[in-house]
């Protein structure tokens, strides 16, 4: 990614100039709807597939009336940081909640998955430290060593005999970073291997799982679960609230020591205003439906199943992803506005992913689906990227 040379107006200017030459300029939909599998954008009514809502849950009126309720009693904000004053009864609820459900000692709420990487890898590392993260890590998780200013390596995606040589030559690792789910590409980091090798080298597992929880696994507690391992030492675990909970927030899993340190030292979590409880309140409403409607969980595995079908017989390139994220790669920025604009014109929404998200020459349709799309749903998107070859 090209680096600002200055911040005066005209040079900003042309730096913008330049990003729409290169198809690299970003721009914001207003939406005039609730998300949903149909959207409102002015005067458009779009079917959409680029929502991460995996099961549903953004709108569902269950969840509404949570919050609702938990506004009345806790008013719309937290009023100061936990450590001050704004840690509620709904944020001490929901995070003994969600350590039952994932299995752990203890979680810690944060207000954004972001943050909670920022605080666990500000927390636990520093200049002295190394740490090894995935090529294709979230930008979280490479912003977080980062600032840590700890030794970064970085090794091959997924590439685990790269990173056992790494590892053999360091002197002292602390920590492994890497997405659960890959968020562009939706396959499984090997995690029963970075595991063992955590294990192995004394390091500590930090793991991202912000589109596997809630969607993978039997109870949807996850990829962990998906792959049969549990949260504990070395893993240490982060999952999201705003994508399959349908809400916001984050949280941190694992014993309660690690919960008390990052208490202590996690500047992400210290220095900001906690959740409104009534955010609080609408994921426990959540939680109670991700666990008990195994349906939305089946109903994506279908959906996921019919569509690389469809696709395949389109002679369609698919990355190997079984998960509701399913990218069609398409190479260059231009291309994937093209086609994003042939979908758009057919009443479908799934923007362009272009680099510095991905890297160059692979921009994509990054099409994800929800438990509330059916199957005449899908095969409306089946008929545009059928057309993508004349559009």
């Amino acid at each position: 990614m090209r680096a600002w040379p200055s911040i005066d107006m005209n040079t900003l200017e042309q730096e913008l100039e330049r990003r729409r030459a290169r198809h690299l300029y970003r721009e914001r939909l207003v939406l005039d709807s609730p998300p949903g599998v149909e959207i409102r954008l002015g005067d458009e009514t779009l079917l959409s597939f680029c929502s991460n809502d995996y099961l549903a849950l953004a709108n569902d009126p269950r969840i509404i009336a949570a919050f609702q309720a938990g506004a009345e009693r806790f008013g719309v904000g937290a009023g100061a940081s936990h450590l001050v004053s704004g840690h509620s009864r709904a944020h001490h609820a929901l995070e003994e909640e969600l350590a039952e459900f994932v299995g752990t000692e203890r979680t810690l709420l944060f207000s954004t998955g972001y943050m909670a990487n920022l605080g666990i890898v500000g927390a636990l590392a520093d200049r002295r430290d190394l740490i090894f993260e995935d090529r294709l890590n979230h930008a979280s998780l490479i912003d977080a060593a980062r600032l840590a200013r700890a030794e970064v390596r970085r090794y091959p995606h997924a590439d685990v005999t790269q990173l056992a040589k790494l590892l053999a030559r360091a002197e002292k690792p602390r920590l492994i970073t890497t997405d659960a789910v890959f968020s562009m590409d939706g396959d499984f980091a090997p995690l029963v291997d970075l595991h063992r090798m955590a294990s192995k080298y004394g390091a500590r597992l930090l793991v991202d799982d912000a589109h596997g929880i809630g969607v993978l696994g039997k109870n949807g507690r996850g990829t962990l679960e998906h792959l049969g391992l549990s949260i504990a030492p070395p893993v240490i675990f982060m999952g999201t609230l705003g994508k399959a909970f349908g809400v916001f927030g984050a949280f941190v899993a694992g014993e309660a020591a690690l919960i008390e340190t990052l208490i202590q030292r996690a500047r992400t979590y210290i220095y900001t205003t906690a959740l409104p409880p009534a955010v609080a309140e609408a994921v426990r409403a959540s939680l109670r439906i991700v666990r008990e409607e195994n349906w939305r969980r089946e109903r994506l595995q279908a959906l996921v199943a019919q569509f690389r079908a469809g696709a395949g017989q389109l002679g369609l390139n698919l990355a190997p992803s079984l998960t509701p994220i399913q990218p069609v790669v398409l190479g260059g920025a231009e291309a994937a506005l093209r086609a994003s604009r042939h979908l758009r014109a057919c009443g479908i929404l799934v923007p362009a992913i272009r680099p510095p998200t991905v890297p160059e020459g692979a921009a994509r349709l990054r099409i994800t689906f929800s438990a509330a799309h059916e199957p005449a749903h899908l095969e409306r998107l089946l008929q545009g990227l059928a057309g993508l070859a004349t559009a």
